[in-house]
């Protein structure tokens, strides 16, 4: 480490900083990013901080939120310092989301194993519930089960094809947050926040990809190869890939469009959707109708009813025919929703050593589960210092975090638990780590988390497009977008 100069002079490094230590010395991975800093001064960076907002309006780099029942679009914002991770962080990173992703599809193949279980078993579940290892109700009672779901993957066919986890820094290294295995974004963000980031230092991107930084843009090809893998059995030639979309009213509207564009596939609406006389579906793009093979789905399965199709089928009922006709595959298959509750989280790391036969990668946070008698009361006294979440909560909705409550906020939140308990988890507080980041023309620490995405077909790998999203607010720990956080761009650095 050196000393900081120019803008981190003042900057409150801490143990927890990745850019900073609690001597004030600048880690090393940041000091290019440092120079270019200091070069450019206060008044550089509030003006570079300004393009890159005119520059991301101009691109219509936007995410929705829903107030009152209406969809609101807000910009994205970008910090223009990215968050800089070594070769040997994201090595680690690497291993812990694909050896999870691998464990959470052997789940789901065998929550979801066709016909259920061997004709003479007495005890019908699935094997991990047979062993002991994760208990009947953690499956059956998990808001995101779909017994309907068994038909709706080929004989194979991996149920996620694409996940996102969530992880932050701590104190004793990564730990995994969250999994998202339904519909997770963030892909197409983390493409723009490069492209945002080269427009706005082109000198500190030049010298960084000389060197070798990593291109997110490479995750396009993989994308589009495990998307290819989903393909039916029956399917001859290159797999028809199209992109399923509730269309402009979706909150990822942006990401949608920008990814069917990145990899070259239509963009597949309700209104565009017709069944093919062989039982498949073909999507109506320039008056041409185009037989899909692979649809990437991106809104929630819970709305597929809720949509017609212009011969009158509702969205489920098409897409669900195609598949038991072997001419279709979803990704990500309906039901995934049992794998990445609250509750499942905390059998993750047994779900590991049954499946893999492998002690986990990545840490996770102690979970209590409040349906659990046991559990309940362990901590119903202790809700002031822990994170409660609800079950099937997601992008932050709902999260309470109990250090920061009122009395009364407590008092509202010890009813609420007490009422009906088997509707959340309570988790350790994580003292996740800050990164540099400009607010007001300061550069000032910022807590963030990392979204890292791993693609599942014929072998999984990890996206090198991971999305940092940072928290704007002072002491904030809330990053979600939806939330009001921002975003930075993340750089993998060369071996």
């Amino acid at each position: 480490m050196t000393p900081s100069p120019g803008v981190f002079a003042r900057y409150p490094g801490s143990a927890g900083d990745e850019a900073v230590g609690p001597d004030g010395s600048l880690r090393t991975v940041y000091e290019p990013v440092a120079e270019v800093l200091d070069d450019l001064g206060g008044v550089g960076i509030t003006a570079v901080v300004g393009a890159v907002a005119q520059e991301r309006r101009m691109r219509g780099v936007v995410f929705g939120s829903y107030v009152d029942g209406r969809l609101e679009e807000r910009a994205f914002p970008l910090c223009p310092v990215p968050r800089v991770l070594s070769a040997a962080d994201w090595d680690h990173l690497s291993r812990g989301v694909e050896q999870r992703t691998r464990a959470l599809n052997a789940f789901l193949a065998d929550v979801y194993r066709p016909a259920g279980r061997r004709r003479t078993d007495s005890d019908q579940h699935s094997e991990v519930v047979r062993a002991g290892v994760v208990p009947e109700w953690i499956v059956t009672a998990s808001p995101g089960h779909r017994p309907a779901a068994v038909g709706l993957a080929a004989a194979g066919q991996q149920r996620i094809t694409v996940s996102g986890l969530d992880l932050l820094h701590g104190p004793r290294g990564w730990v995994v947050l969250e999994d998202n295995l339904r519909v997770p974004s963030g892909i197409g963000y983390a493409l723009t926040n490069r492209d945002s980031g080269r427009a706005a230092l082109p000198q500190l991107y030049a010298e960084a990809e000389a060197a070798g930084l990593v291109d997110p843009g490479e995750a396009v090809a993989l994308l589009r190869a495990a998307l290819a893998d989903a393909a039916p059995a029956g399917c001859t030639g290159v797999p028809q890939l199209g992109l399923l979309t509730d269309g402009p009213h979706n909150s990822a509207w942006f990401e949608h469009q920008l990814l069917a564009a990145a990899i070259g596939i239509p963009i597949v609406t309700p209104d565009a959707l017709w069944p093919t006389p062989t039982g498949g579906i073909a999507v109506q793009v320039n008056g041409e109708r185009i037989p899909i093979d692979v649809l990437y789905r991106r809104f929630d399965e819970a709305d597929l009813a809720a949509h017609l199709t212009p011969s009158g089928t509702p969205v489920d009922v098409l897409l669900g025919e195609a598949v038991r006709a072997g001419k279709l595959a979803m990704a990500n298959v309906p039901g995934n929703g049992v794998a990445d509750d609250k509750a499942t989280y905390r059998y993750v790391p047994e779900m590991i050593r049954f499946y893999l036969a492998e002690e986990p990668v990545l840490e996770t946070v102690p979970t209590w589960l409040l349906a659990a008698e046991a559990d309940l009361a362990e901590v119903r006294d202790r809700l002031h210092e822990l994170v409660v979440k609800p079950v099937d909560g997601y992008g932050g909705q709902g999260v309470v975090f109990g250090p920061l409550c009122s009395a009364p906020e407590l008092a509202e939140l010890h009813a609420q638990v007490l009422a009906a308990p088997h509707r959340f988890v309570a988790q350790e507080p994580v003292d996740f780590s800050t990164v540099p980041t400009v607010i007001d023309g300061m550069v000032v620490p910022r807590r963030a988390d990392l979204r890292v995405f791993a693609v599942a077909g014929t072998t999984t790998q990890t996206l090198p497009a991971p999305l940092t999203r940072v928290a704007l607010t002072e002491g904030s720990l809330l990053v979600n977008s939806s939330q009001g956080g921002g975003s930075k761009d993340t750089w993998i650095l060369p071996h």
